[in-house]
């Protein structure tokens, strides 16, 4: 293999470095139409995609998300502030979890706290959510030096570009195990949580 592993570790821990999420006072104040929405989740989480090709957010995606329940539908065609910060929530939700799961974890919030002024909006809840970021990006790279460290010692037997290729892969098994088992638990969680007044109409 041709990757230096310590340029790759320190790649990786650069990129979590450069981790942010969208800030409430950075959506616009008011309402916007559907392209508007593309347009701002794609110029706010572009830095995101894997591929440049990659959609951020699509029209055909808005509307699968109000078919599904999991956004509100749109007042005279736009979408508010707090349409955008479920949605934003669902852009995270979406690459580990089923479109029923996200609906059963969003559905309580959007009917609390979806255009609530009085009492806890849902503005609120994401500001609280997102604090946490910075202190869980430490603990997450601090564990993923242990991982990387780990892998390194394995495979003791092996040499050259195999034992390369072998502590690389072992890396990643190390990496997936850990979402695997998470993924296992956050479904575990929302299996528990009661279905809320609109997902018992459905």
């Amino acid at each position: 293999m041709t990757i230096d592993p310590d340029d790759m570790l320190n790649s990786i821990l650069k990129s979590l470095d450069r981790i942010d999420y969208i800030k409430p006072e950075d959506i616009p104040a008011i309402d916007l139409y559907m392209d508007q929405v593309t347009t701002f989740m794609e110029s706010q989480l572009g830095s995101t995609k894997r591929h440049d090709e990659d959609k951020i957010l699509t029209k055909t995606m808005i509307n699968n998300y109000a078919k599904n329940n999991l956004l509100p539908p749109p007042v005279k065609k736009k979408y508010s502030k707090d349409h955008l910060l479920l949605l934003i929530f669902i852009y995270y939700f979406k690459n580990i979890l089923s479109i029923n799961d996200i609906n059963k974890l969003l559905s309580p919030i959007s009917e609390n706290n979806f255009g609530k002024t009085d009492g806890l909006s849902l503005e609120d809840i994401y500001n609280e959510v997102f604090s946490l970021e910075k202190s869980q990006v430490r603990i997450l790279a601090k564990d993923i030096v242990a991982k990387f460290n780990t892998a390194t010692k394995t495979f003791e037997n092996a040499s050259g570009d195999e034992a390369d290729f072998l502590h690389y892969y072992t890396f990643i098994c190390m990496l997936s195990f850990d979402v695997y088992i998470k993924k296992h638990m956050i479904e575990k969680l929302i299996d528990l949580l009661p279905e809320s007044e609109k997902t018992r109409k459905k």
